[in-house]
């Protein structure tokens, strides 16, 4: 929601776009689909990378904030198996969060360089300036793949040492029996 907030700030037009009274309005709106895990109707059902293509994608006429925002959402909740909530228990396949790691930097990548028809940005993000410099979109997303990245490598090491525990206790399990005292 942070970074939907900030690119709201840096394109206004877009909040106007879905009807919304306000730009907090729309923040809330927004939210409410996260949340709810609600499709986005302006993304025609794409869910996951299909959205985030879809957001990116030059004719695309809605409000591309939201949808930027709510496919990148959507991308993260399916690399933790479409769920929101966790238990002890639970597992989640890391190789699914590396992935998704990989597409936000994909993502990023194409909201600083993907232009209009008539060479403007498609959302005005990071800038670099001769005399300003923003990069806090980058700073933002950063925060987010090294989150998905620390997971991934989390839950590697935790089915590495599950495997480990079992092949020590199938093997060393014979060679240490306790010694008979006398």
């Amino acid at each position: 929601m942070l970074l939907a907030d900030k690119l709201y700030r840096r394109n206004p037009l877009e909040w106007r776009k879905n009807g919304a009274a306000s730009r907090e309005a729309a923040l809330a709106q927004l939210e409410a689909a996260m949340i709810n895990g609600q499709p986005w109707p302006p993304l025609g059902g794409r869910r996951d990378v299909a959205a985030l293509s879809a957001a990116l994608a030059p004719d695309f006429a809605g409000d591309r904030v939201a949808a930027f925002i709510f496919a990148c959402s959507d991308t993260i909740v399916t690399a933790h198996g479409g769920k929101r909530d966790f238990y002890y228990l639970d597992s989640i396949d890391p190789q699914h969060l590396y992935n998704a790691a990989r597409n936000m930097e994909t993502a990023l990548w194409i909201l600083n360089t993907r232009r209009d028809a008539a060479g403007r940005p498609l959302l005005l993000a990071n800038e670099i300036g001769p005399e300003t410099r923003n990069l806090s979109f980058e700073r933002e997303f950063g925060k987010i793949i090294g989150r998905l990245d620390l997971l991934a490598t989390t839950m590697t090491e935790r089915y590495r040492r599950a495997a480990i525990s079992y092949l020590q206790g199938v093997v060393a399990a014979p060679l240490l029996a306790f010694l008979p005292v006398k």
